[in-house]
């Protein structure tokens, strides 16, 4: 402004000086008076068209212009720039900022204040099964027809987590999750969702294996216990008595061994790698496993009076296995064992070897009543068992699998478990080539009925 006015000062001066000098000063008044009004319409003009300018024209443009105009753009562009910075930073602050909610592996679902979806990450999508564009501005009661969560909304404040049912793919992978909502802001919800699927599978198994040691426990207990009795209580002759003190040896045993395995399995979860690194002759382990499965079958064959197993092992590779002989024939064992305790007398228990892409596979395959599909999963787990009472009756203290899984796992391998029902199932035992060695070792094809 200073620089207008001073502007317009001087040229009045060096316009009305001159004229007063040389004429009077009605001739100086009349110029500078025309004067004022031709820069008052030049003025105008350059206003008009900085009007233009700053209405129509990027303001990233600097006009080829003087004057005070031109200084007036100056600053207007300075702080364009300056607000375009700002802009830029906390445009990329959010995006990073959404960018770290993103990778958050808990949900964030931001409401409004009358309880609609703003936004929300791609987790808690999958969690709540949403469709992030189009369930933006719904309400969340309407997407999550959860009774517990209705009930939780509803309270004034929400000092806890709520545990509710997430969305889950399918029957056998159901979903567990804790949420919980913040208030923010003027009026504004924050729901926080966090998968607790395993945190509720663990406790869940920590009970089972609570109850189930219990119960395996208490009841040989209670059996010697009663057989204690009887035999303090009863006169009984020489025969009488040798049959209930082989009856106290058979639950004794059954008790021994529940211990020994719980003892086994504990080790092998402390310990993530085997015990021994040695190699072993697959054709001898496999020899020592068959001749368990012989006595095995026998043993059944007595008991219920029936045919023995076809047991049929095909001819071993020449390989070693690196890792831990004892718990390799732990392993083996355990799925033999339980293709001969769950396959009917007579039946046909198959033992194969494949490889493909350097890895080992020893199948067990058994012509028994089969598995459903929704008990596979759990198969591994302690002390689980699809029927109590079949199981209990084929012996056994329900660790076998998680025996034989962790000791894969210690290898670097997996067991794998296929069945359908009606058709048998068949468990695989998988080597990775590490563990695998061409030294020279041979068996022949050996069928035992």
């Amino acid at each position: 402004m200073f620089y207008v006015i001073f502007e317009l000062l001087f040229w009045l001066f060096v316009v009305a000086l001159p004229v007063w000098i040389w004429l009077d000063a009605v001739a100086a008044l009349l110029a500078a008076s025309v004067f004022l009004v031709l820069y008052i319409m030049v003025q105008d003009w350059k206003f008009r068209r900085f009007q233009k300018w700053l209405m129509t024209e990027p303001l990233t443009v600097n006009p080829n212009w003087n004057g005070a105009w031109l200084d007036v753009a100056g600053r207007i562009l300075r702080q364009q720039l300056l607000a375009d910075n700002s802009a830029k930073l906390n445009e990329r602050r959010l995006q990073d900022f959404l960018l770290a909610i993103q990778a958050s592996p808990n949900g964030v679902i931001l409401l409004d204040g009358e309880a609609r979806i703003d936004w929300c990450n791609d987790t808690a999508a999958v969690h709540l099964g949403l469709d992030v564009k189009k369930d933006r501005l719904q309400h969340i009661v309407h997407l999550v027809r959860d009774p517990l969560f209705t009930r939780y909304f509803a309270q004034d404040s929400h000092p806890s987590e709520v545990l509710i049912d997430g969305r889950s793919t399918s029957v056998s992978n159901l979903r567990k999750l804790s949420v919980q909502l913040h208030k923010y802001g003027d009026g504004r919800l924050l729901l926080l969702s966090r998968d607790v699927t395993d945190v509720v599978k663990a406790e869940a198994m920590r009970r089972d294996f609570v109850a189930n040691v219990s119960h395996e426990i208490r009841t040989p207990l209670t059996v010697l216990g009663g057989f204690v009795e009887t035999l303090q209580s009863v006169p009984l002759d020489e025969q009488e008595t040798q049959k209930y003190l082989q009856l106290m040896s058979i639950q004794a045993d059954r008790m021994q061994s529940l211990v020994a395995d719980l003892l086994t399995l504990s080790q092998l979860e402390v310990n993530q790698s085997p015990n021994g690194q040695d190699l072993i002759s697959l054709p001898d382990l496999v020899d020592q496993v068959m001749s368990e499965a012989n006595a095995l079958t026998s043993l059944l064959a007595d008991q219920q009076i029936g045919k023995k197993h076809a047991l049929v092992f095909d001819q071993v590779p020449r390989l070693f296995v690196m890792g831990s002989k004892k718990e390799l024939i732990s392993a083996l064992s355990n799925i033999v064992s339980n293709a001969i305790r769950y396959t009917p007398l007579g039946g046909l228990v198959h033992l194969t070897f494949s490889q493909a892409n350097d890895q080992l596979t020893i199948s067990v395959k058994d012509t028994g009543p089969g598995i459903a599909s929704e008990h596979l999963p759990r198969l591994t787990e302690r002390f689980y068992r699809i029927d109590q009472s079949r199981s209990r009756e084929t012996g056994g203290t329900g660790l076998g699998l998680a025996i034989t899984k962790h000791v894969m796992q210690r290898h670097g391998g997996e067991l794998q478990i296929q069945s359908e029902i009606g058709k048998g199932s068949t468990f695989n035992l998988i080597f990775p080539a590490s563990r695998i060695s061409n030294q020279i070792a041979t068996t022949d094809l050996q069928t035992i009925s």
